[in-house]
């Protein structure tokens, strides 16, 4: 078996029962070969745990780049907007995005530096990404004069965060009110009036 196979299967057993919870023997069981076998992919349960958390975090990555060179052709407050939808459906949906929203807000104890390192490497790239995108948006006029493209990027960051908080607490009826009122106040922060 290949790495790739043992770290899809942990990643399920991760999303799913956290660090604590998810056992090699089990993943090694659903893989089908013995638990001495990982030993030969990953120096043990903490070397695996990271490098499926980088992994899911380097996809998610891709997720925000390619979903806002997408929407690239729609102004500025659809495709802000959408991906925050969008963002809640990969949630639901994806166990990239449940396991590395869990962990990189509550890390396991022993292994909390490396999760915060990656996680802010990770911020900082979705803030590159994001950087682009208000740059465009002032370029064509859309961003009020007033508002930097660093300050436009970090608030956005800061709805984002809120959202998550939501997504791994809350319900769909809370998100979406938690949506509503923190978009409606950014938007109107944000955009031009003239």
């Amino acid at each position: 078996m290949t790495a790739n196979k043992i770290m899809e299967v942990a990643l399920r057993h991760f999303a799913r029962n956290g660090y604590d919870g998810a056992s090699l023997a089990d993943i090694s069981a659903e893989v089908g070969i013995k638990k001495p076998s990982i030993y030969n992919h990953f120096n043990g349960k903490d070397d695996m745990f990271l490098t499926v958390f980088k992994a899911a975090g380097d996809r998610e990555t891709i997720f925000i780049q390619d979903y806002l060179e997408k929407s690239s052709s729609h102004s500025l407050e659809n495709k802000l907007y959408s991906f925050l939808s969008a963002y809640r459906n990969r949630y639901e949906q994806e166990d990239d995005t449940k396991f590395f929203l869990r962990i990189a807000f509550f890390p396991p104890a022993h292994l909390e530096k490396e999760v915060v390192d990656y996680s802010n490497l990770h911020l900082d790239r979705t803030n590159a990404v994001l950087e682009t995108v208000f740059k465009a948006a002032a370029e064509s006029g859309q961003l009020h004069p007033e508002v930097s493209i660093d300050r436009a990027s970090t608030a956005f960051t800061a709805v984002l965060d809120g959202l998550f908080v939501e997504m791994i607490y809350g319900d769909l009826e809370r998100f979406q009110k938690r949506l509503d009122a923190s978009w409606f106040i950014f938007w109107r922060g944000i955009q031009n009036h003239t």
